[in-house]
């Protein structure tokens, strides 16, 4: 058997369901009957006991503000939430006018997107370099209960989760890869782009919000190494041109002394063919012009 007095109550998920309302618009024909009324009581003001006038006013005016406290306006992409004594009676997502009874209570809620630019965080990388991370996110409510009811504050929220999930994923991968090997946060913005979102739904579905887009509006690394990161950066493109230059006049080099031996240009022994090739190399790989030396001798001398 498994004893689970010492676990923790799971929680229990609010779900959104349609409410039970009527259209304003009909509702406003109910208004007649209150005016007919108060019309009436003026109209027989002489002829009936001045009791049942005031008996026929007050259920007049009473039925008035029955009906007009019962009113509330909905624009698009706006729903109300209904609670009958805190108990949760549905949402009404339908615009415009609409009524329900008055001792309904009505929350307003958008269901609009909403677009958010988290702050700028210090987060550790796969590596442990400190990096400034900060996010763009394009969020919206799809369950207004869920929203209301499962969350305290479903916008402090989704802030709160935003900066959480940005740190997952700053953590999770290299900031750089100067092999290009991995998959870093600076070289793969999109795959780590749709990470960040498959992450923040995740954390978002609680609350009933789900994420349309998201991206990394700053990445850089942190001041305090960004200078030795640059200059690390710097030397690696160095490296790297260099790399190709040798390798372009090497083939150079190659190409140069396969066409004068077919041709027969020259027969050139080991060692001229050693001076050659450092010559060629050093008029390609130099990075000032090469002056030329005229030897008036042989090689030998």
């Amino acid at each position: 058997m498994t004893d689970n007095r010492g676990a923790a109550p799971a929680l229990r998920q609010s779900n959104e369901r349609e409410a039970r309302t009527l259209s304003g618009y009909g509702m406003l024909l109910a208004l007649l009957l209150p005016v007919a009324g108060v019309a009436l009581a003026i109209s027989q003001i002489d002829r009936v006991a001045d009791g049942l006038v005031v008996l026929l006013l007050f259920v007049s005016a009473l039925l008035f503000v029955f009906v007009v406290v019962g009113f509330y306006l909905l624009q698009p992409n706006q729903a109300a939430v209904i609670l009958l004594f805190g108990a949760y009676r549905g949402t009404d997502r339908t615009p415009g006018l609409r009524w329900t009874w008055p001792w309904m209570l009505k929350r307003k809620i958008s269901v609009r997107a909403n677009n958010i630019i988290s702050e700028r965080i210090k987060v550790n990388d796969l590596r442990g370099n400190p990096i400034e991370m900060a996010a763009q996110v394009v969020w919206r409510v799809t369950d207004t209960a869920q929203a209301l009811f499962d969350v305290d504050d479903y916008r402090a929220f989704v802030t709160a989760q935003i900066e959480a999930a940005v740190r997952t994923i700053g953590s999770r991968y290299p900031y750089d890869d100067f092999e290009h090997q991995e998959v870093t946060l600076r070289g793969n913005h999109d795959q780590v782009g749709v990470e960040l979102r498959q992450e923040l739904i995740a954390r978002l579905t609680v609350a009933g919000i789900t994420v349309d887009e998201c991206g990394f509006t700053h990445l850089a690394y942190a001041q305090e190494i960004a200078g030795a990161m640059l200059r690390r950066q710097q030397a690696q493109a160095v490296v790297a041109a260099r790399q190709t230059l040798v390798e372009g006049a090497v083939g150079m080099v190659e190409m140069a002394l396969t066409q004068l031996s077919d041709k027969h240009v020259v027969e050139l022994d080991d060692e001229r063919r050693a001076a050659m090739v450092s010559n060629l190399m050093v008029v390609l790989c130099g990075e000032r012009d090469t002056q030329p030396v005229v030897n008036t001798g042989s090689l030998y001398q």
